[in-house]
């Protein structure tokens, strides 16, 4: 009887002791070690000088080369599914753009003309002549300044949910209030900022998704951590702070428009067939495309869909 009883003890304060461990793991902000999908097992990581800067960059797969580009509130991270399922038959390099992730963090060069050449520059130092090109907020502004730059280095390009300043509708797309932070800057931003950046990216998150759950606790935690290492944040206003000279720049190069094939993939909940529009200003062979039930973050909120159309596309299907 008596040890009956002690071994029923026994049972509730080890599951009591479980319970208050799960609770303070949970109120100390534990997150698994891995926050977000990770690349596979054969992707290497690498530092590569370029234009007075030093990308983090990821490669791995093998055959011919495609290179994927983040965006603000992300990193190259966001790519993994997609590296997941191109690397059987592609060379997958994905950089975090100078100043993000764990780029370095030159002074100048945030105008996407100079981070085209980065990004060129990368291809040379990895001995990779054409690549296909797959780009996603910032990263397709980045993306047009390199294909513009370059076009026979370009194969193919997946442009995804984001304007390119100074073409199309750019001066009434600046006027939405969805896109305020466009022009959040000036001397005080950094410290308002400081401390805060998860409740700053939140915004984003919650305000230009279909679905905030969607983007879960890990994800936020994960992107949160990077943005918050010292001077990350000011970079990535930066990005934004070189709008206008994206802007003088673009109308260029826009003055002979771009020849490789292009599929720009729209958001529903977001910049939906207005993507395809933007870029027919800038491309003379592209096709429209729509990521269904997704606002602006597609590889958060619909991933599979997302590769789905982004191989079927870079397959020539």
């Amino acid at each position: 009887m008596s040890c009956i009883s002690i071994s029923g003890t026994r049972k509730w304060a080890t599951e009591l002791a479980y319970v208050l461990l799960t609770s303070l793991a949970a109120m100390l902000g534990a997150s698994p070690a891995f926050a977000i999908e990770p690349f596979p097992a054969e992707f290497k990581t690498q530092s590569i000088a370029v234009n007075g800067a030093t990308l983090h960059v990821r490669v791995g797969g093998k055959g011919p080369a495609v290179v994927l580009l983040h965006g603000f509130a992300d990193t190259g991270d966001m790519w993994a599914p997609l590296a997941g399922a191109l690397d059987k038959d592609h060379t997958v390099i994905v950089p975090d753009l100078r100043g993000m992730g764990l780029s370095s963090q030159p002074a100048g060069g945030y105008d996407k003309k100079t981070q085209g050449v980065d990004i060129a520059m990368v291809m040379d130092k990895l001995n990779v002549q054409k690549a296909d090109l797959v780009t996603h907020d910032i990263g397709n502004m980045v993306g047009y300044a390199l294909a513009a730059q370059y076009p026979d280095r370009i194969t193919k390009w997946v442009v995804i949910d984001a304007p390119l300043p100074g073409i199309g509708p750019w001066d009434e797309i600046l006027k939405s209030p969805l896109l305020w932070h466009f022009n959040f800057r000036g001397p005080d931003v950094d410290r308002l900022v400081k401390g805060r950046e998860r409740i700053y990216l939140d915004r984003f998150y919650n305000e230009l998704s279909a679905d905030p759950k969607k983007i879960d606790e890990a994800t936020r935690r994960h992107y949160a951590k990077l943005y918050a290492r010292p001077g990350n944040m000011h970079y990535a206003f930066e990005q934004f702070a070189a709008f206008n000279q994206d802007a003088k720049d673009n109308k260029v190069f826009a003055e002979k428009k771009l020849p490789m094939p292009i599929l720009a993939l729209g958001a529903e909940k977001s910049f939906g067939d207005q993507e395809a529009a933007v870029i027919r200003n800038v491309g003379s062979n592209v096709q429209g495309g729509i990521i269904t039930g997704s606002g602006h973050w597609i590889m958060e909120e619909q991933p599979a869909q997302t590769v789905q159309k982004v191989r079927a596309f870079l397959e020539g299907k």
